[in-house]
């Protein structure tokens, strides 16, 4: 269970009714996870996503009409929390990039072990940024969000720091624990990266750590 004791709420958005079956089927017997909804397609998952709030969203990229990077801007547009873990095949890992600068707080391809699709819910749902290897692979192919290498110099030895730790999955908690810092101290670190190299958010900070060398 997470650390309130309440199950991880999740919602599945795929457009395949026997992938929500079959995902709801594994899911459901996880002690720490409840199934809460389905939807169909990215417009039905953005609409149950207001009205079940859920923590993770597990959410297909190939969909009919919205796909799954618009509804991930959609959800960010209505400020909704929930985590978003993308779905997407392996030859599609293309897709990943804007997925995450959409949103997304990571990605698991379709063929995942099932054990792993568990761990990466509750990855998610803990604050971190699931940044596996071919995603930083193709990161160094693409245009970089926000910034470029200049706007680093303007961080402090601190703020190298602790973008370093965010770029390694780490929550504030951890990363407070890490260096020795309250967790206030370390949001205002974080509040500072994100001005200071023109990001939106954490999994952004963490895509510009890990282009420029400065993850684990």
């Amino acid at each position: 269970m997470p650390g309130d004791g309440r199950a991880i709420r999740v919602l599945l958005v795929d457009d395949h009714q026997v992938v929500r079956r079959g995902l709801r089927t594994f899911l459901e017997v996880q002690d720490d996870i409840e199934v809460v909804g389905e939807a169909g397609d990215g417009d039905e998952g953005v609409a149950r996503a207001g009205e079940l709030l859920p923590d993770v969203v597990l959410m297909d990229v190939r969909m009919p009409g919205t796909d799954g990077i618009e509804a991930l801007r959609k959800l960010r547009a209505l400020d909704n929390t929930a985590k978003v873990l993308v779905v997407t095949s392996f030859t599609e890992r293309r897709t990943v990039v804007p997925a995450l600068r959409a949103g997304a707080s990571g990605y698991v391809y379709k063929d995942v072990d099932p054990d792993a699709l568990a761990a990466a819910i509750r990855s998610v749902h803990a604050g971190h940024v699931l940044l596996q290897p071919e995603v930083a692979g193709v990161l160094l192919a693409q245009d970089e969000p926000g910034g470029g290498q200049g706007r680093g110099t303007s961080l402090t030895e601190r703020e190298r720091e602790v973008l370093g730790l965010i770029a390694d999955g780490r929550s504030n908690r951890e990363i407070a624990r890490a260096l020795v810092l309250s967790e206030k101290t370390v949001k205002t670190h974080v509040s500072n990266i994100l001005m200071k190299l023109d990001l939106s958010d954490r999994t952004q900070a963490a895509l510009w750590a890990v282009r420029h060398g400065l993850s684990g």
